[in-house]
């Protein structure tokens, strides 16, 4: 098997304390190669100290579209494969292994000439334990060439070769994200409206400004924004379209609208009935409702389905102790003893040391018993 030419590549500012630990998990590479953008805490020295080629551009207005493009472009020519992280993301051990082997071993649906981008896993946060808690499969390696980056916030790496795309997912491959707490989103916002007043058709950026309006609990705005996503023609990623309606029955569900709530959680469910994520955030929400009913129909549902989405973010509490405990709770509400018992048991399977777990199993045990 040919031995392939990889370059991991960033953008960084300000992140001195990531240096050891990401060069470390880096060094599987034949390159590193970073474009800082204007550290003061000696950054640039210690990726120096670590082996990295390192560049400075201070990008002014700031757009990560453009950053990321100088960090491309700093990227050596006769590189096979260009692998993009930030420091404060970490491979699992052996991914360069696990890379070419999926790489070379590709075979293209199209005839003659193809270019490849990658997708592997992505545990954009971990629980306490270490465990994945929100995880999806991410889209940074691509070949040198052909590739640029395109949007100022929430940028990704869009193709725009001759030949025809191919996606090669990379088992084994492992990226985990461990961020700086104190770390500021307040150059989202702007940088979102930025984006949809430059792209008004553009239905991932309004999807992105709409989601973050929710972050900060701008419920009407958010609820606004996602339906005016939902109504652009290209906005046909049936994924997406339900976390829109998840956001926008969280919003009504924040606005005291209990039926507005339960329209559009119905809604996230029919655009896509084979994704836990719908089921479960509708079922906290009876929970919150005390509609132990509902509660217990939608985490049973949940159960039902036993792989995760290969294409969309899965949410750490639709696969963790939650469906389970859900069940648990809500049949204990209704009279159902043994059921609730027997979820209760598979609940603590998946949190052993959790107390309240514990404390509730007792509860409902008791409760067989009488």
């Amino acid at each position: 098997m040919k031995k392939l030419n990889i370059c991991v590549y960033a953008i960084c500012k300000n992140e001195v304390q990531f240096v050891d630990k990401w060069m470390d998990s880096m060094a599987e590479a034949d390159s590193v190669v970073v474009t800082d953008t204007g550290s003061e805490d000696g950054t640039v020295e210690k990726l120096r100290e670590r082996g990295a080629v390192v560049y400075v551009d201070v990008v002014k207005p700031w757009r990560f579209d453009v950053a990321r493009n100088l960090s491309l472009d700093h990227v050596p020519d006769d590189v096979d494969i260009c692998v993009c992280t930030d420091l404060d993301e970490l491979f699992e051990p052996g991914w360069r292994k696990n890379l070419e082997k999926a790489w070379q071993n590709h075979k293209p649906v199209h005839q003659g000439a193809i270019a490849k981008t990658g997708r592997y896993l992505y545990n954009w946060s971990l629980k306490p334990d270490g465990t994945p808690d929100v995880q999806f499969y991410y889209f940074k390696v691509h070949e040198r060439h052909g590739f640029r980056w395109k949007c100022p916030i929430h940028e990704f790496v869009q193709y725009v070769g001759p030949v025809p795309l191919e996606t090669v997912y990379i088992e084994g491959m492992v990226l985990n994200h461990y961020p700086d707490a104190k770390k500021s989103r307040g150059s989202y916002l702007p940088l979102l409206e930025l984006a949809v007043e430059e792209t008004p058709e553009d239905e991932r950026m309004r999807y992105y400004l709409g989601r973050e309006y929710m972050y900060r609990g701008q419920w009407q705005k958010s609820i606004d924004t996602l339906k005016e996503y939902l109504n652009l023609p290209s906005a046909n990623w049936v994924d997406e379209r339900c976390a829109a309606m998840r956001w926008i029955a969280k919003c009504y569900h924040r606005l005291h609208d209990a039926k507005e709530a339960y329209n559009w959680y119905y809604k996230a469910i029919a655009e896509v009935p084979a994704m836990r994520d719908p089921y479960v955030e509708f079922a906290k929400m009876c929970y919150e409702l005390k509609d132990w009913s509902m509660c217990y129909y939608l985490a049973e549902e949940a159960l039902k389905i036993k792989e995760k989405s290969r294409t969309f973010v899965n949410q750490g509490y639709c696969w963790d102790h939650t469906p389970d405990d859900l069940c648990a709770i809500a049949a204990y509400r209704m009279g159902m003893f043994e059921v609730s018992e027997k979820h209760a048991k598979k609940a603590l399977e998946h949190a052993p040391e959790d107390e309240r777990l514990k404390n509730n199993l007792k509860l409902i045990a008791a409760a067989v018993n009488r």
